[in-house]
């Protein structure tokens, strides 16, 4: 063989490699749209999922869940969706996009988040109708927003927020940020932002309890890696990071 047919011979080789990548150590991408109200434990699992399968490389698009519906119905790749309520599930459901049966996998209930201190003395929901309170709420499109309406609704309390966000951790940086007096997030929010805001529950919060299902998407390009997310997500290790981080079990 000359030396260019060797050199040729080789190109070939590594062109053959590069055609198997999605097969192949290091190339495997497994893509989750994920509620943004998940973004600190599914960081974790992200973590983990890495560590305990060396080669894959798990990519997390955290939005409102509405607007990941959206997206999904639209095209945009993704293999497992975590939703932060039923209904924009639902959506990806009756699209015909979903792999067998969506799980309940966790759940969460509304807080409120305060600035350091609580200088505005807030005390209960009702308190954010105050006109002396900056409020800040998720957009109703937004599984808060829903949850926040139907507080309104049981409580009998108009709220009147400055603004509508598209996701909760929107929310919660206007307190953070000390652009808002109080925000509706949820509890596992409050217990993320370690010590930037204080909570202040309200028994009010039972009546819109969000459930938060996870499904395999039929568009997965990694169908095995996305089952195998899922099952982490849902496994004992899984749940005790959830637990750890304030979500209830279903």
């Amino acid at each position: 063989m000359t030396k260019l047919a060797a050199v040729l011979a080789a190109a070939v080789l590594v062109l053959a490699g590069c055609g198997g990548a999605s097969g192949s150590p290091g190339a495997r991408t497994l893509t989750v749209s994920a509620a943004a109200s998940l973004t600190n434990v599914f960081g974790e699992l992200k973590q983990r999922f890495e560590t305990d399968n060396p080669g894959v490389d798990v990519r997390i698009n955290f939005a409102g869940s509405s607007d990941l519906a959206s997206q999904i119905l639209a095209g945009a790749p993704s293999g497992v969706f975590a939703s932060a309520n039923t209904a924009q599930m639902d959506k990806v459901v009756a699209a015909g996009l979903v792999a067998g049966v969506p799980q309940i996998f966790v759940t969460n209930r509304l807080q409120i988040a305060v600035v350091p201190g609580n200088p505005t003395n807030i005390q209960g929901f009702a308190d954010l109708a105050r006109p002396d309170v900056t409020l800040v709420v998720c957009a109703l499109q937004v599984p808060c927003g829903a949850a926040t309406e139907k507080v309104e609704q049981a409580a009998g309390v108009r709220l009147d927020p400055v603004s509508e966000e598209p996701n909760v951790r929107a929310v919660l940086s206007k307190v953070t940020s000390g652009n808002a007096d109080a925000g509706l997030v949820y509890v596992t929010d409050v217990a993320s932002a370690d010590g930037r805001v204080d909570g202040v529950g309200f028994p009010e919060s039972e009546n819109a309890l969000n459930s938060y299902p996870i499904a395999v998407l039929t568009t997965a390009a990694e169908p095995e890696l996305a089952r195998m997310f899922v099952e982490l997500v849902r496994s004992e290790d899984g749940q005790r990071v959830l637990k750890a981080a304030g979500f209830g079990t279903p």
